[in-house]
């Protein structure tokens, strides 16, 4: 097959599978305890992986993500903000080779009983 040419078909990504890279992913970053569920508004209730912290939309080939965690304490909530984002969209690029929209990253709580890990 010569560079450039495509086989003939087409490759379809279940949005569990979206979901479980922005999940897992968001896990392995320092200084997230856990995710959250997701806020429970009507408009919300239909959507897929609510329950799991993270809400995938894509459109037009382009993925969106808004995940919802639990930070440890004495964490800087920016920085870790900043690299879940970083994070997840790059393992949407790598993984499934989708362009991403927006990863917003919803902070729900401080876990001050936790024992921050190292």
């Amino acid at each position: 097959m010569t560079q450039g040419t495509r086989p003939p078909g087409k490759t379809t990504i279940a949005p569990e599978v979206l979901i479980s890279i922005a999940r897992l992913t968001a896990l392995s970053v320092p200084g997230v305890r856990r995710l959250s569920l997701a806020q429970n508004d009507l408009n919300r209730i239909i959507r897929r992986g609510e329950n799991e912290g993270v809400v995938i939309k894509v459109q037009d080939d382009t993925v969106y993500a808004d995940i919802h965690v639990i930070l440890n304490r004495d964490v800087n909530v920016r920085d870790v903000s900043r690299s879940i984002q970083t994070q997840v969209a790059r393992a949407f690029s790598e993984m499934v080779g989708m362009e991403v929209g927006k990863v917003n990253i919803h902070i729900e709580d401080i876990d001050f009983s936790a024992v921050s890990e190292s």
